[in-house]
């Protein structure tokens, strides 16, 4: 029995093609994002892949994608951050009409999933993760990620990017499955690696994901979720970690290893695990909240009067809204002169608020801003909670024209081509501990 498959394109927001392929007709959906090697072509003809996705396609419909910037999607765009991934995943969701589907990936792969599972819970049935990476990097609170000395390992291996030595070099930097190297295994990787990208765009795709931290995001996740590694695997202790972090979540540590090819038992745990579909909590939501004021304001309205200062703040609130229909933000709140918005993407915040400042200095006024993304709790339509006053304590420290975010959002925007230049360590008032925030540069 031939399992059907179909290939398309979806038009992301900025015009994009990504490339999509579904495989078999099962009555779940399982969008399944692989850890960057491949294409949505030759990831189905390629050992631990061939096998998984087949198997998924026997009771599930399997949609793939490439990332854009790689494999058969749009090539000559910038690579893509965090949230151009959710948004280009959103546009294949819908081209193919996949509804409150699961979301499953590897490694670096499952990142995107989580942030949408929550930014947008009620989109999503479950999510899969499979050797889940919340950052690539060491740090003192993080000791599963990587030193400098496997960094600059891994930039001299993508010199030889697309090579039989590249496959040889990538084996041996990752150790995979512990075993020799296998000179048929090496081929795959090299073959693979050349139908991803080029090497100047898979060294910049490594250097966005070594800047990037998903660990802010997963205690906002509400969807049943499930976690899974090889026993004996470097990833094991991470699992855990990161299973601490997210309320409703199942952790599966499987026998032998994935280069042995025998999949079954991780294949049943994902089979077993597609009937749990309990309905998300909509009462929270992952956010990025934004805050702006006018500075000086009151000496402002006592230089012009009453009756300026009122044309003034017409004209000031005509052009933040016209920014934040223009970045997809959503206006929460507004009081004398000062903005309170939302939006599902730090970067198109960040985005909206330099553009706030910019478009107003014609007035003769300064405006400054401030984010911070976290939970928070949906009361009559309006966001409220912890996240929401922090966002408004950063927004206090920023001076005229300023733009100030917190570490969470920064971690979140890497591969933006956004810049910060750090502000230093703040006591935010009425908030516990210190908090570092960052200068959006210019």
């Amino acid at each position: 029995m031939t399992v059907p498959s179909e290939f398309g394109y979806a038009r992301a927001a900025d015009g994009a093609y990504i490339a999509y392929r579904t495989i078999g007709a099962g009555p779940i959906d399982l969008v399944w994002q692989f850890d960057f090697l491949g294409n949505v072509d030759t990831v189905l003809e390629s050992g631990f892949f061939a096998i998984q996705f087949s198997s998924f396609a026997s009771f599930t419909r399997v949609i793939l994608h490439d990332r854009r910037a790689t494999g058969l999607s749009s090539r000559n765009v910038a690579v893509p951050n965090l949230e151009t991934r959710v948004s280009d995943l959103v546009a294949v969701l819908e081209a193919v009409d996949a509804r409150r589907p699961v979301l499953g990936g590897q490694r670096d792969g499952g990142a995107p999933n989580a942030l949408l599972a929550a930014t947008d819970p009620g989109r999503i049935r479950s999510l899969i993760w499979y050797e889940p990476s919340l950052r690539s990097t060491w740090a003192p609170d993080y000791p599963w990620g990587v030193g400098p000395e496997y960094v600059d390992r891994e930039s001299e291996d993508i010199v030889l990017w697309g090579t039989t030595a590249y496959g040889r070099a990538f084996i041996e930097t990752e150790a995979v499955g512990g075993h020799d190297i296998d000179p048929r295994f090496a081929e795959m990787v090299a073959r693979l690696s050349r139908h991803t990208a080029t090497p100047d765009v898979a060294r910049e795709l490594t250097r966005v994901w070594y800047e990037t931290d998903i660990r802010a995001v997963l205690p906002s996740i509400q969807v049943p979720s499930l976690l899974l590694a090889y026993e004996g695997s470097s990833i094991e202790d991470e699992l855990d970690y990161a299973a601490g972090l997210m309320p409703d979540v199942q952790t599966r540590i499987l026998a032998g290893s994935e280069s042995d090819n025998d999949l079954s038992e991780f294949i049943e745990e994902i089979r077993g695990f597609l009937g749990v579909d309990t309905a998300p909590s909509m009462d929270t939501v992952l956010t990025t909240v934004l805050f702006t004021d006018i500075v000086d304001s009151t000496l402002t309205q006592a230089r012009l009067g009453d009756r300026a200062w009122k044309g003034l703040i017409e004209q000031h609130h005509a052009i933040v809204r016209g920014m934040l229909e223009r970045f997809r933000g959503q206006e929460q709140d507004t009081a004398g002169d000062g903005f309170y918005a939302r939006f599902d993407g730090p970067a198109r915040a960040i985005a909206c608020a330099k553009a706030i400042t910019e478009a107003v200095r014609p007035l003769g006024i300064e405006v400054r801003g401030g984010l911070h993304t976290g939970e928070c709790e949906i009361s009559d339509g309006k966001c409220t909670g912890l996240s929401v006053s922090i966002g408004a304590r950063v927004m206090a420290q920023a001076g005229p024209g300023e733009v100030l975010v917190s570490q969470t959002v920064k971690d979140l925007v890497a591969g933006s081509g956004l810049t910060f230049d750090d502000a230093g360590e703040h006591e935010l008032k009425g908030i516990p501990d210190r908090w570092r925030l960052y200068r959006v540069a210019s």
